[in-house]
């Protein structure tokens, strides 16, 4: 009885150390595996001593809506040395419909408080908001005002920010979305990590490295 008793033991014992080492694996991303290092890392606009994370992503995108509300947490919870920002991405030109509508409302300065509402109208409802007018209109019942929300669209700057949305696409050589840089180095997603909550341990991961400098 005893020898059984000492077999289940060590049985337990090698089944919780395999857990462990499981488990130190999972906490320690790997490059090739979790994230990648680009080839050609681009300047970031962050000020010196901080951290920048971009996503990018399409309001249309099935991923980038399962992914909103983790990384919609994860920015929330960042310290002040963490500057995160979105690129919308427009792969074709019937997408930047999308794009202008995130920089009319960044302007308006209700994006990040809107977004999960678009997400939804678009996603959920179906109204998939292809137009300034339809846009307009949805808007309004989350309280943005027509007329302020059709110029912002309008606008000079809303173009331009809709241009260096497209050579920002080209310089990172974005190919699929959602998709998370770190620090113009060091890119993640969803589609990397095969986890929604595991993309945001990545994302944290990176960002730890680069304030300790050990990437």
């Amino acid at each position: 009885m005893k020898k059984i008793f000492s077999a289940l033991a060590l049985s337990l014992g090698i089944a919780a150390a395999s857990l462990s080492l499981a488990t130190s694996a999972q906490a320690a991303p790997t490059a090739g595996k979790d994230y990648s290092v680009l080839q050609a890392p681009q300047p970031i606009a962050a000020p010196a001593g901080k951290v920048e994370v971009i996503e990018f992503f399409w309001y249309g995108c099935p991923h980038c809506n399962e992914f909103e509300p983790y990384i919609e947490a994860w920015a929330k919870k960042q310290g002040p040395d963490v500057v995160f920002k979105r690129v919308p991405v427009a792969f074709r030109d019937d997408f930047i419909p999308h794009s202008k509508m995130y920089h009319a409302l960044d302007a308006l300065g209700v994006a990040e408080k809107v977004t999960p509402a678009v997400f939804n109208e678009i996603h959920v409802k179906k109204n998939y908001l292809l137009t300034p007018q339809a846009q307009a209109d949805f808007l309004k019942t989350q309280g943005v005002d027509p007329k302020k929300y059709m110029e912002a669209y309008n606008s000079f700057s809303t173009q331009s920010a809709v241009q260096r949305d497209a050579k920002l696409l080209q310089d990172y050589k974005i190919d699929g979305v959602p998709t998370v840089v770190v620090q113009g180095k060091y890119e993640t997603g969803p589609a990397m990590t095969n986890s929604l909550p595991g993309t945001t341990q990545v994302m944290d991961f990176l960002v730890q490295q680069v304030r300790d400098k050990k990437l």
